[in-house]
C-alpha cells in the first residue's frame, strides 16, 4: 500500500464518540469438548491486550481454529469464561460480539461488486446509505481498491479479494478482528507481500487481532506476541525473539525456527567454571557463560540432557573467527543447499536424534544412531558432498532439556 492509502486509515476508524473501544480478549480456563469425547482444547488462559497483534500458531489440529471460533462465537465453550472488553460473551451471538472475522477463503459474494461486499454488513445493519458510501470507499482507498469497487470477485487477484475482505472487516469499526489462515489460499511471493500489508495495517488501525497460522514464519514477522500450542494444551506464549532464544520446552524450540533446531541425546560433565557436552561419540567444550545464562544446568552433571544445536550455531570451522578446537564436531557432509546468502550444510553425526513432537515435522531416524545435522553456513564455505569437515558451534547458545520433562534447563 503506498503512502496516499495508508494516510487515509485515520478517516475510516472514526468511533462514535462515547463509546469505549477498549477491546482486550480474555480466554479463563476455556475448554471444549465434542459430543464424541474429543477434548480439542484444555484450561486454555490467554489475555491479548488492547490493541495487541496476537498470533496463535502450531501443528495441524492443535486447536488454533478452535480457539479463534470460540472467540467468535462460531464454537461452544465447554466450560470456562470468555470475555471482549469487560463483558463475558459465551452465550452472546456472533453477530452482538463486535468482532471482525476474516476466512482464508475470503467469504465473499461471486454475485456483488467489491463495492458492495465491503458494505453489506453496513447494509445489513441500516446504517445510512451517505454513511456506508464513505466508510467503503475509504477503506477502498487504504487497501487500494479504489479502481476495482465495480468489479465483481471472479475479476480480481488473490491477494485483491483478500483486500477485499479487509475492507468488509475494516468498515465496521470491530473491537477486534479475528483472522483465521487468512494467507494460506496465496502463493508465496503473495503471502510475504500481503503478511507486511496486513500487519501495517493493523498498526495503524490499532484493533486488537488474533490471527491464526500454521506457518511459524509468518507468526514470528507479524505478532507482537505468539501463542503456541499443541493437542489443545498452550505450550508458550512470548514475544517472537523470547519464544526463538528462550523457548519452554523441546516442542517449541523445534517449532519455531526454520531450518528446526538440530536436537540430540546427550551427557553434560562440568570441569571448573565451564563443562562439556558429549554428542554421539565426541565432546565439544563450553565456557562458563552457559552455566551463567542456565544455572540450573550445573544440576546435571554426569547425567543426560536434550541438547539442541540451532543450524545458525553451526559454521564451517575453516571460516570461523576464533574457533576454539574443542568446541568442534567432524562429520561427514551429505547434501548442500546453496541459497545465495547462505548455505545449508546437512551432515552426518552419530548421535541419537529426539523426538520434537511435531505431527507435521519430517519423519527422522529418531532414536537411530546416525543423526541428520543442518547448519546454516557462510557462503564462503567450500564444504562438498562426501567431504568430512570440522565444523565450529557456537556454543554461548547451546540449549539443553530435561529428557523425562522435555522442559528447558534455566534457573
Amino acid at each position: 500500500m503506498d503512502a496516499a492509502g495508508s494516510g487515509s486509515v485515520t478517516a475510516v476508524i472514526n468511533r462514535p464518540p462515547g463509546r469505549n473501544y477498549m477491546a482486550t480478549v480474555v480466554l479463563d480456563r476455556i475448554n471444549k469438548v465434542y459430543e464424541n469425547g474429543f477434548h480439542a482444547i484444555h484450561d486454555l488462559n490467554l489475555e491479548v491486550a488492547d490493541e495487541e497483534f496476537l498470533v496463535l500458531v502450531g501443528p495441524s489440529g492443535c486447536g488454533k481454529s478452535t480457539a479463534l471460533r470460540m472467540v467468535a462465537g462460531l464454537e461452544t465453550i465447554s466450560t470456562g469464561t470468555m470475555k471482549i472488553g469487560d463483558r463475558v460473551v459465551n452465550d452472546v451471538e456472533p453477530k452482538d460480539r463486535d468482532i471482525a472475522m476474516v476466512f482464508q477463503n475470503y467469504a465473499l459474494y461471486p454475485h456483488m461488486t467489491v463495492y458492495d461486499n465491503i458494505g453489506f454488513a453496513l447494509k445489513l445493519a441500516k446504517v445510512p446509505k451517505e454513511e456506508i458510501d464513505t466508510r467503503v470507499r475509504k477503506a477502498a482507498a487504504v487497501l487500494e481498491l479504489d479502481k476495482h469497487l465495480d468489479s465483481k470477485p471472479g475479476q480480481l487477484s488473490g491477494g485483491q479479494r483478500q483486500r477485499v475482505a479487509m475492507g468488509r472487516a475494516i468498515v465496521r469499526q470491530p473491537a477486534a478482528f479475528l483472522m483465521d489462515e487468512p494467507l494460506s489460499n496465496l502463493d508465496a511471493k503473495l503471502r510475504v507481500q500481503m503478511r507486511a500489508e496486513i500487519a501495517a495495517l493493523q498498526r495503524e488501525l490499532a484493533v486488537t487481532t488474533v490471527y491464526v497460522t500454521h506457518d511459524q514464519v509468518e507468526a514470528m514477522t507479524m505478532g507482537d506476541r505468539v501463542c503456541v500450542l499443541k493437542d489443545g494444551f498452550l505450550q508458550q506464549v512470548d514475544t517472537p525473539q523470547n519464544l526463538y532464544d528462550r523457548p519452554d520446552n523441546v516442542f517449541v524450540a523445534a517449532f519455531i525456527g526454520s531450518p528446526s533446531m538440530n536436537l540430540y541425546e546427550g551427557q553434560v560433565a562440568i570441569s571448573g567454571d565451564g563443562g562439556a557436552v558429549t554428542i554421539g561419540s565426541q565432546t565439544v567444550g563450553f565456557g562458563p557463560e552457559v552455566f551463567a545464562k542456565r544455572p540450573a544446568l550445573r544440576g546435571y552433571g554426569d547425567r543426560p540432557v536434550i541438547v539442541g544445536i540451532r543450524p545458525e550455531d553451526f559454521e564451517d570451522a575453516a571460516l570461523a573467527a576464533n574457533s576454539v578446537s574443542d568446541r568442534r564436531l567432524r562429520a561427514p557432509v551429505t547434501l548442500v543447499e546453496s541459497l545465495g546468502s547462505e548455505i545449508m550444510v546437512h551432515f552426518s553425526i552419530d548421535a541419537r536424534t529426539v523426538d520434537s513432537g511435531d505431527p507435521d515435522a519430517p519423519e527422522e531416524a529418531v532414536g537411530e544412531l546416525q543423526a541428520n545435522a543442518v547448519g546454516r553456513f557462510n557462503p564462503r564455505s567450500t564444504a562438498k558432498i562426501h567431504d568430512t569437515i570440522d565444523i565450529a558451534v557456537g556454543t554461548e547458545n547451546l540449549h539443553f532439556f530435561d529428557p523425562e520433562t522435555r522442559l528447558a534447563i534455566w534457573e
